[in-house]
């Protein structure tokens, strides 16, 4: 089912959170209900719409370490700029995999230091060698980002429900269409 979006009190969104999260979130008179979907929720004794969009009726302060970057996929392809690290090709997600500098078999770690984004032709060609031992170079040598470029939930474009769109930041063009 739905997911539902969660404002802090001030309006700045939070995080996605389960419907039915969002459903205890209210019963227990935590938030307000700021926008819903076309759908119900029936229990034995009452009905309410499913919420879409909720916001706490207290203020959350949240303390976040903006040095710490979660080691991830997407963030690997973040740091490198969606850029293969052997030919310098910049490829959407979908083209993108991650690759092994030293591989694993030869004693390479799995964090910020040993992997690299890498598009599949580059990684097929490397295969379970080093770039050196493979013929192939660096274009920048992999380390631990110093912090994340943004804060930011991470959900679908497209997939985004139209209630939400007043209460997130976009960083894309928007079309005409």
């Amino acid at each position: 089912m739905e997911q539902t979006l969660l404002l802090n009190a001030s309006f700045e969104p939070l995080k996605v959170v389960h419907w039915k999260k969002a459903v205890t979130l209210l019963c227990q008179g935590k938030v307000e209900v700021i926008s819903v979907y076309d759908r119900d929720v029936r229990s034995v004794s009452f009905t309410i719409k499913l919420p879409s969009v909720i916001r706490l009726l207290r203020y959350v302060r949240i303390k976040h370490r903006f040095d710490y970057v979660p080691f991830s996929r997407a963030n690997i392809y973040a740091r490198d700029e969606h850029t293969c690290q052997y030919c310098g090709r910049r490829l959407p997600t979908s083209d993108l995999t991650f690759d092994h500098v030293v591989p694993v078999a030869q004693g390479g770690t799995k964090d910020w230091e040993n992997i690299v984004t890498c598009c599949v032709a580059c990684n097929r060609k490397k295969g379970g060698r080093t770039p050196a031992g493979a013929g192939m170079r660096l274009i920048r040598l992999p380390k631990r980002p110093e912090s994340a470029p943004a804060l930011r939930i991470t959900i679908g474009f497209r997939y985004a429900p139209e209630s939400w769109r007043d209460y997130l930041y976009w960083n894309v063009e928007l079309d005409d269409e």
